[in-house]
């Protein structure tokens, strides 16, 4: 059943995404066309995987740069197995497992040898793009892509939702079943709230934190993989544009709907493709995007800080002494 307080947070979300869309469209009617909503929903579907994988690692308390690197990896992998002429759904398979492997490394050395996971994840991350540029010298791969079926990701339709959106779709149904329907989700929440109560209650948080490491780089490849469709080529850079929407939308929702979660990840990434769709839309240079999603990272995180909520909370608690 759904709560009084959700329902607000509900409305509020859908209060400001309308205000956001309609002021898009006072200045360019044609954001609101059929042609823009699907040009939209396919850039959430790519941001949406990669923030989703990123739920998983955010609600153990932990953190994931990684994922870029990891997804240009995966880019390269899928793009290099295609060219050699390997079936499609083993070239996939291929790039997914890269993004598994590097956040198995991840989480391991996160978990079960107490490294720094921003250090070790920037230093994984890093090895990712190297590795990335052995299969071609950093040139992008497109042999045979015509010929495999992976532009078919981008351009068929599944129950009348476009592909990639359909994709995302079942994506957030697996990620809501496993992180709110289960025990094995319910650990990932104990885990990040106090993982030592959760350690002595039998919930095995080290493979726990492993695990939300491996989901976040098999997503982010499954993420890549739809962008690779969608431009008909792999290249090293390709996972360049994942690291500041992810986190913004993950943050983002968490801020909104008062928790990290698959609802409110996927709440965060249609504002935020909602509003760098209508920035392109507008011709608005790229720079000034970017300083705004930056910005808008920043609040979510200043909100979602639970100190800076303890402070918002005292602030309003002396002001109510004071009237009273």
């Amino acid at each position: 059943m759904i709560s009084g307080r959700l329902l607000v947070r509900l409305a509020a979300f859908a209060a400001l995404l309308a205000i956001i869309a309609g002021l898009f469209w006072a200045q360019n009617p044609a954001f609101l066309s059929t042609g823009n909503l699907r040009a939209l929903m396919r850039h959430m579907s790519v941001q949406g995987l990669a923030a989703l994988g990123l739920t998983f690692v955010i609600v153990v308390r932990h953190f994931d740069l990684s994922f870029p690197g990891v997804a240009s990896l995966g880019a390269m992998t899928l793009g290099w197995l295609i060219a050699i002429g390997m079936p499609l759904w083993l070239s996939v398979a291929g790039g997914l497992a890269v993004g598994v492997a590097f956040g198995l490394v991840n989480g391991i050395a996160v978990a079960k040898f107490r490294l720094p996971d921003i250090v070790t994840t920037i230093a994984t991350g890093g090895l990712a793009v190297g590795f990335s540029y052995f299969y071609s010298n950093g040139t992008s791969i497109s042999q045979n892509f015509f010929m495999s079926g992976i532009l078919d990701l981008n351009d068929q339709k599944f129950l009348g939702l476009d592909k990639p959106f359909a994709i995302l779709m079942g994506a957030a149904l697996i990620g809501f079943v496993v992180l709110h329907a289960s025990r094995f989700g319910h650990g990932f929440y104990a885990t990040g709230q106090n993982p030592l109560a959760a350690r002595f209650s039998g919930i095995p948080t080290r493979s726990l934190i492993v695990a939300a490491f491996a989901i976040c780089g098999m997503m982010a490849c499954l993420s890549i993989t739809l962008l690779v469709a969608s431009s008909g080529a792999a290249n090293v850079t390709a996972g360049n544009q994942l690291l500041m929407p992810a986190f913004a939308a993950v943050y983002l929702g968490a801020a909104l709907f008062g928790r990290p979660s698959v609802g409110a990840t996927l709440a965060g990434t249609l504002m935020m493709s909602t509003m760098l769709n209508g920035f392109t839309l507008l011709a608005i240079p790229y720079y000034y995007s970017d300083a705004i999603v930056s910005t808008v990272l920043i609040l979510a995180i200043a909100v979602f800080d639970p100190r800076v909520s303890a402070l918002i909370g005292r602030i309003f608690a002396r002001k109510k002494e004071r009237l009273a």
